[in-house]
């Protein structure tokens, strides 16, 4: 089932220009592949008013999964689980099963030598404390853990902000609940690169394909015009049978390759 699906990436680390967002390009990726659908990213800065309401905005849409990347770490300014309570008027409480975890990774830093103790300061501590109701999930590569929780029909999940940390917990831990979310979610795409340096003559021919096959997405892609680019034209679907949508694939693509043939257009590759 394909469930409506936002991002918002928090931090003024991103906003400034410090550090770039890899972390949405990334999931936009592995969600797609999974059949999810992304319709919303937004990127804020680490403000709990305005973490509160674009929370609120995405409940409002509604998107039925919710990411939030950043914020999860043992300083003042790492306040998105803290704004997300706040946002839905649920208390703070330290998780057991957090604790354990970030205990458990502080105890292995100290005995490799990384950390000078495994002691849990009130810096440790902020990272097991989590919305009421949420589940940890374990992280294998940091020491914050991830965070994910239902507000109604909604699920809310919480990643780090560090791109190992949040690649870590989505492979690992998070895929169980993925698989639940994402059930008999399907997504398959088409690449043909075809030898064309100019996007406008290829346009006509894109917009006829996408506007007979519409449960195909049909994109060319043009970075640079001249004699020796190659375009690239990417037929993607989505659906619940893969049958159904390599069926779908295949026709949209007998329909771009006829045009391409009666422009005289080669195609150089096809994956």
């Amino acid at each position: 089932m394909s469930r409506p699906t936002e991002i918002i990436a928090i931090g003024n680390e991103l906003l400034i220009g410090d550090v770039l967002d890899t972390n949405t390009h990334w999931l936009c990726r592995r969600l797609t592949g999974t059949g999810g659908q992304v319709r919303r990213a937004t990127m804020i800065p680490d403000d709990r008013a305005m973490i509160a309401g674009a929370l609120h905005d995405a409940l409002a849409r509604p998107s039925e999964v919710i990411f939030t990347t950043g914020g999860l770490g043992p300083t003042s300014d790492d306040m998105t689980l803290s704004s997300i309570a706040w946002a839905l008027g649920r208390l703070m409480e330290e998780s057991l099963v957090a604790l354990d975890m970030v205990q458990a990774t502080y105890t292995r830093l100290a005995e490799a030598g990384i950390v000078e103790n495994d002691a849990m300061t009130a810096e440790r501590r902020k990272m097991t404390l989590l919305p009421a109701g949420s589940v940890a999930l374990f992280t294998p590569a940091g020491a914050a853990p991830g965070v994910l929780l239902r507000e109604g029909a909604a699920t809310i999940i919480c990643l780090p902000g560090v791109p190992e940390e949040l690649k870590g917990i989505f492979e690992e831990s998070l895929q169980p609940h993925l698989r639940h979310l994402y059930e008999n979610g399907y997504y398959a795409e088409r690449v043909m690169q075809v030898d064309c340096g100019d996007e406008s003559i290829l346009a006509p021919l894109v917009n006829r394909v996408a506007g007979a096959h519409e449960q195909v997405y049909v994109k060319s892609r043009a970075k640079a015009y001249g004699p020796n680019v190659r375009l690239k034209i990417t037929l993607s679907a989505r659906g619940i049978d893969s049958s159904v949508v390599s069926a779908r694939l295949d026709d949209a693509e007998r329909d771009i390759q006829a045009g391409l043939d009666a422009l005289g257009i080669e195609v150089v590759k096809s994956v």
